[in-house]
Order: structure tokens, then C-alpha cells, then sequence
């Protein structure tokens, strides 16, 4: 997972705007937690060295519209445990996390580019 982020972050380098990242280094930390695992020095120092912009859009998970598939394995409990452990990850990396509103894609979409300073004007 963090070589798939390490990989991510560097190919945004080349992006001439604004890149919005699914997952970021942090991820790595939560996962661990979740897992109970210790976080190793090489992820710390990752976290640290490849950092993003402060402001981190945050999902959190959704249970009128929550569902299982085959790329989604997880139940709603583990999804919430997952967007908590994550969430503190970042949180003690010093990012402000703004959660998304629960609300149609498209205002989701328009929260997202007003707050990043990307909305029509």
C-alpha cells in the first residue's frame, strides 16, 4: 500500500493543476491501526516527508446508501472502524479533515471545488 501511495505522489509532481488524491500515506497508518499492527519508522518518516495539502476531504460511511460488492468486501461496521482509524491517522499528522456532506454527487462534487477554492465564480 504505501509503495502504490509513494508511487501516486510522485506522478502528481508532474500534474500542471490541483490533484485530489483517493488515498494518501496517512491510509497506511490507519490500516495498521485497524489491524492492531505497529506502525514501522519507514511509514512515519513516509507520512512526514510526503505530505499533502492540509485540508483532507473525508468520507464518511454513509449507511442509507452503504453496500457490499465485489470490490466493496467490507461490512458497515468495518467501514465506519476503517473511516475512524484513517481519520485519526490524519488527524494526528496535523491535517484538517472536512467530511463530506451526505448529500447527491453532485453537491458533493460542488463542496469539494468551493472549499478547495476550485468553485465557479
Amino acid at each position: 500500500m504505501l509503495s502504490w501511495e509513494l508511487r501516486s505522489w510522485h506522478t502528481a509532481l508532474a500534474e500542471p493543476g490541483p490533484v485530489f488524491f483517493d488515498r494518501g500515506v496517512p491510509d497506511t497508518i490507519g490500516y495498521l491501526w485497524l489491524c492492531g499492527l505497529p506502525v514501522p519508522d519507514h511509514i512515519k518518516n513516509a507520512a512526514t516527508k510526503f505530505g499533502y495539502a492540509r485540508r483532507v476531504f473525508i468520507a464518511p460511511p454513509w449507511p442509507e446508501i452503504f453496500a457490499q460488492d465485489e470490490e466493496r468486501k467490507q461490512t458497515l461496521d468495518e467501514a465506519d472502524r476503517t473511516y475512524r482509524s484513517v481519520a485519526s491517522a490524519y488527524a494526528e499528522l496535523g491535517y484538517e479533515l472536512m467530511p463530506l456532506p451526505l448529500a447527491p454527487v453532485e453537491e458533493r462534487v460542488r463542496f469539494v471545488l468551493d472549499a478547495a477554492g476550485l468553485g465557479r465564480t
